[in-house]
């Protein structure tokens, strides 16, 4: 079993930054990406960022320039550092991993969201 716990999320003001983490436990063989997915009410599950195992990333076009994903294979984490924020990005932020357990099976996990909220 594997779980993902995040951090970092709290009220901000418009202009303002915040870093995200998100650590993986468990039954942890590797993992193969990690990614950060933002939730608002009424919308689906979007991605906002996400780093591969080899170190490639990808961002939401409505984030490039202003967030930044990184990761920390050794410790089993991801980060999010997101400056110059706006209304529009808050929502409740979920981290996403495909973690490869000890059975050599790759399962997609979540973690239990922490809640970003941007004030103008």
């Amino acid at each position: 079993q594997v779980q993902l716990l995040e951090s970092g999320g709290g009220l901000v003001q418009t202009g303002g930054s915040l870093r995200l983490s998100c650590v993986a436990s468990g039954t942890v063989f590797s993992i193969n990406a990690m990614g950060w997915y933002r939730q608002t009410p009424g919308r689906q599950r979007e991605l906002v960022a996400a780093v591969i195992r080899g170190g490639s990333t990808t961002y939401a076009d409505s984030v490039k320039s202003r967030f930044t994903i990184s990761r920390d294979i050794a410790k089993k984490s991801a980060y999010l550092q997101m400056d110059s924020l706006k209304p529009e990005d808050a929502g409740t932020y979920y981290c996403n991993a495909d973690v490869m357990s000890a059975d050599f099976e790759s399962r997609d996990y979540w973690g239990q969201g922490t809640q970003v909220t941007v004030s103008s």
